[in-house]
């Protein structure tokens, strides 16, 4: 029987550091990169991570007996590279409410890290808290009759552990969103200064004294792991993982904060420290996650599985190429940087050994294009283009709604789906775009499906698309 990874096997370390942040969302991508980077800061014995779970257990109940050890696969053109990662020290469900209570009433604690989906934000329209959502309203009163009840949505899980380090008089705290949204820092502040009026108006006042959200920006991809993964890092490393996390070579995480009670030190892990994390973001939320997105619906409508094989389609590769002159025109970073970057992002793309399927990335698009493609279409609209390329990410979304490619995974869609199929009115038959594009256009943001020189774009690409 092969050994179980465990700490004290030779390669591994006999103790684990003190915990001293907390993350909420543990998985693949965050095992990938603030793990990782925080095991290759040259402090790495003092700063230990205790992680939660979301809505699933599973991570827990795979690393836990491993006492959170588990093996990164690097997975580079020329061949695998295995590491074992010993900075995730503790691995919580998120049901164990009362200990991720403890953990932040500790004075020791600096820093919690958040890699949440863009839907766990819990936003409306406004850009504030969405109070009318039954999850978070439900959550606020229990907090508002017991500030040790447990909650759910990530909002109020933050405000839950802001008043148990308020209530302990464990000082300032870092609270740093690892998140594909922009400006995620200031994001997450106002949905939290929301949480916490909403509960006790004297917390607000306490956030805004003892708080730092801080901004990041963070690209690796991170593809779901396979059995043939497991027996790689047991060859590897001849140890048996329950979950391993398969990665890329490159990595980069750009990070503006404060961090008042402190952090480890992750510069010379790679970690860049910036006045503003803004257009590293957008270049990043634009031509990489864009062009995901974009090779995510288009890509599995051609009849594609990953995302290797959809960017050596060359017409693919060339809507892609499409879509980033037209993102590169908005974005506050020099013609060689940012020429650079793509073409490190086609490498990454062409990497034979991440078959990253098309169906993890094409899932929550609902919350994802908002962020991804509408910005650019916004500022091609004002500048007096149609963006044809992001029109066909666009297109490709909406067939995505009607059945074609990658199934639907998007809890956000209801209305996008009642619009493709041409509900209520059912006005639009099965192979009819004109109808259903504009009213999907019209769910992601209003006023977009009356752009009629954008609708013709996207049914168009549309129709060349399901061709």
């Amino acid at each position: 029987m092969n050994q179980r990874l465990q700490r004290g096997l030779p390669g591994t370390p006999e103790a684990s550091a003190p915990v001293r942040i907390v993350h909420l969302g543990v998985g693949n991508f965050h095992r990938a990169h603030q793990a990782w980077y925080t095991q290759h800061a040259p402090d790495a014995e003092e700063w230990g991570i205790a992680a939660f779970t979301g809505r699933r257990p599973d991570q827990a109940e795979a690393l836990a007996p491993q006492d959170g050890l588990y093996t990164l696969l690097t997975k580079a053109p020329d061949g695998d590279r295995a590491e074992i990662i010993s900075s995730l020290v503790a691995v919580h469900p998120a049901s164990e409410h009362e200990q991720y209570l403890n953990y932040l009433a500790r004075a020791s604690t600096a820093v919690v890290t958040l890699t949440l989906t863009e839907q766990a934000y819990r936003r409306d329209a406004r850009g504030h808290l969405d109070t009318e959502d039954d999850g978070v309203a439900g959550d606020l009163q229990v907090l508002r009759t017991d500030p040790r009840g447990r909650v759910s949505s990530m909002p109020a899980r933050i405000v839950a552990g802001l008043l148990a380090r308020r209530s302990a008089g464990a000082g300032p705290l870092t609270i740093l969103p690892c998140d594909n949204l922009p400006d995620n820092g200031h994001v997450l502040r106002t949905l939290v200064l929301d949480a916490a009026a909403a509960v006790d108006p004297a917390l607000a006042g306490w956030v805004e004294d003892q708080v730092d959200f801080a901004t990041s920006m963070v690209d690796r991809i991170t593809p779901a792991i396979t059995d043939e993964d497991r027996d790689l890092a047991l060859r590897l490393t001849g140890y048996a993982d329950a979950a391993p996390v398969q990665t890329e070579p490159f990595s980069e995480w750009v990070i503006s904060g404060e961090f008042p009670a402190g952090r480890p030190d992750w510069e010379p892990a790679g970690v860049r420290f910036v006045s503003d994390v803004g257009p590293h973001e957008l270049r990043k939320l634009w031509l990489l996650n864009g062009a995901h997105s974009l090779l995510a619906y288009a890509g599995s409508v051609r009849g594609h599985e990953t995302i290797v094989d959809a960017v050596g389609d060359e017409r693919l590769r060339a809507c892609v190429e499409q879509f980033w002159d037209e993102a590169q025109r908005h974005l506050e970073m020099g013609a060689a940087e940012i020429a650079d970057y793509r073409a490190a992002l086609l490498r990454r793309f062409e990497n034979p050994r991440m078959r990253d399927a098309l169906a993890r990335i094409a899932k929550d698009g609902s919350q994802k294009l908002p962020v991804r493609i509408l910005p650019v279409v916004a500022a091609e609209r004002a500048a007096g283009r149609v963006p044809v390329g992001a029109a066909t990410a666009l297109a490709g979304w909406v067939l995505h709604l009607r059945g074609q490619g990658a199934p639907v995974s998007d809890e956000g869609a209801e209305s996008a789906l009642a619009a493709a199929r041409g509900e209520p009115a059912g006005a639009a038959d099965d192979g009819d775009l004109t109808a259903a594009v504009p009213a999907v256009l019209e769910t992601l943001q209003a006023g977009l499906g009356e752009d009629a020189d954008l609708v013709a774009a996207v049914v168009e690409q549309a129709g060349a698309l399901a061709r």
